[in-house]
């Protein structure tokens, strides 16, 4: 299987910057696009950032010119960087990997993090 580990959430004032960062482990065979998703209390969770194994990224309206998401594909590692934090950024963050492992025999699917909380205060 594939592990997802998240970390480097934590509580920031508005305007403060976090980096959260997620590592994957396992039985790997391929990690093809990998992302981040949060989740605030009442709300679906969503989109805030993606990236491909080629570096094509795409992100949420709300985050554009404040978020930056990179990975190190060496390394099976995603970054977010989040900077001009505001209090509506508030939610649990979720790294997720399009992977595939020896369990799935190649076949890719999606992992998840355990998720990890951002609290930015105003």
């Amino acid at each position: 299987q594939v592990q997802l580990v998240e970390s480097g959430g934590g509580l920031v004032q508005a305007g403060g910057s976090l980096r959260l960062s997620c590592a994957a482990s396992g039985s790997i065979f391929s990690i093809n696009t990998m992302g981040w998703y949060r989740q605030a209390p009442g709300r679906q969770r969503e989109l805030v950032a993606s990236i491909t194994t080629g570096g094509t990224t795409n992100y949420a309206d709300s985050v554009k010119g404040r978020f930056t998401i990179s990975r190190d594909n060496a390394k099976n590692l995603v970054y977010l960087q989040m900077n001009s934090l505001k209090p509506e950024d508030t939610a649990v963050y979720y790294c997720n990997a399009d992977a595939s492992s020896a369990q799935t025999m190649g076949v890719r699917f999606p992992y998840w993090g355990q998720g990890t909380q951002v609290t930015v205060s105003s």
